[in-house]
């Protein structure tokens, strides 16, 4: 009886072993997949600050959701201004990083330059759909797409029948996102008016305000901006004198409720995680990547002021911009 019972017990505590070491075995796998991952140098350098709530806001949230998701920690530097972006790139080079991200289409001509420098260094672009081998690439979201349903919306919602585009730079990504957001007004009604301008500049806040001013006192009863920063110049603009907006880029409801109508949002995280995925899995190649609401990195906010109707007939459309039935109405150089 004793020795059953012995028995017994050693064999209750081999169970026990290989439970406790299996449960265990786990955890030890994926802190190892973890720690193998964060031998990674990747850096996001970005043209304007963190907290712009906008195009480097999105950028940020980029990092946090590749960090949390993914265990690999990525470090950033923010504000860089376009005299400094190639030693900035020069400079994580030399410190032989695995991958260099620059937030902007305006990163490009840095990274053509310093890039060969360095080959074992990969410069990804954001909004740049353009590879150069053997390590430049691109990743661009259609903004046509999302300026198209910017002006879809505005044009629902004007009475004078009169917009404002403000953009950046013209720089092909920007004069189509300008374009689309006529496009997008004029599918609504024809009669509608678009003024566009570019400030040339990305951060320039009353540069912002002062142009949406001179358009809403031209008679523009809502305003759009694709300039970073400038953009929230002209939603106060839109604010001061009592005209509405479309927020753009980040979620800009708030910035100031009862103006936004609604805001186009980019899930940038989203390229983030697919570029950093793409070197953990070794199939980052020198390629332009293009994606838009059919990829689910263009999204929408609302605010009450959208109606039920309109809210129906804005998602036609992005329906429509899904299934391609909708063309890209820039052709750049006319």
């Amino acid at each position: 009886m004793l020795k059953r019972k012995m028995n017994a017990l050693i064999a209750l505590v081999v169970v026990m072993m290989l439970v406790f070491t299996g449960c265990a075995s786990k955890p030890a796998e994926e802190t190892a997949t973890k720690d193998g991952a964060k031998d990674y140098k990747i850096v996001l350098v970005l043209p304007g600050p963190i907290n712009d709530q906008g195009w480097n806001a999105t950028a940020y949230a980029g990092l946090q959701m590749v960090e949390k998701d993914m265990g690999i920690k990525m470090e950033y530097v923010e504000s860089v201004q376009q005299a400094d972006f190639e030693a900035t790139f020069r400079d994580y080079g030399e410190k032989k990083y695995d991958l260099v991200f620059g937030h902007g289409i305006q990163f490009l001509d840095a990274a053509k330059k310093i890039a060969p420098q360095y080959p074992d260094t990969y410069f990804m672009i954001i909004n740049s759909e353009e590879g150069i081998a053997p390590n430049v690439g691109g990743i661009g979201i259609r903004e046509w797409e999302g300026g198209y349903v910017a002006g879809t919306i505005a044009g629902m919602n004007t009475t004078s029948k009169k917009l404002g585009a403000i953009g950046s730079f013209p720089f092909p990504v920007i004069e189509g996102t300008l374009d689309a957001f006529e496009a997008g007004a004029m599918a609504v009604d024809p009669s509608i008016s678009v003024s566009k301008t570019y400030v040339n500049s990305w951060d320039d806040i009353s540069k912002g305000k002062e142009t949406a001013t001179a358009m809403i006192e031209s008679g523009a009863d809502v305003v759009f901006c694709s300039a970073n920063q400038v953009g929230l110049g002209s939603i106060d603009a839109a604010k001061t004198n009592n005209v509405k907006a479309v927020g753009y880029i980040a979620p800009q409801n708030d910035v100031a409720k009862g103006t936004v109508l609604a805001s186009i949002v980019y899930n940038t995280p989203k390229l983030f995680e697919f570029v950093v995925k793409k070197l953990v899995d070794g199939t980052l190649k020198p390629e332009g990547i293009s994606q838009g609401w059919a990829e689910g990195v263009l999204g929408m906010e609302w605010t009450d002021q959208i109606t039920d109707e309109q809210k129906s007939k804005v998602e036609e459309v992005i329906k429509s911009l899904k299934e391609g039935k909708i063309e890209n109405p820039y052709k750049e150089g006319e």
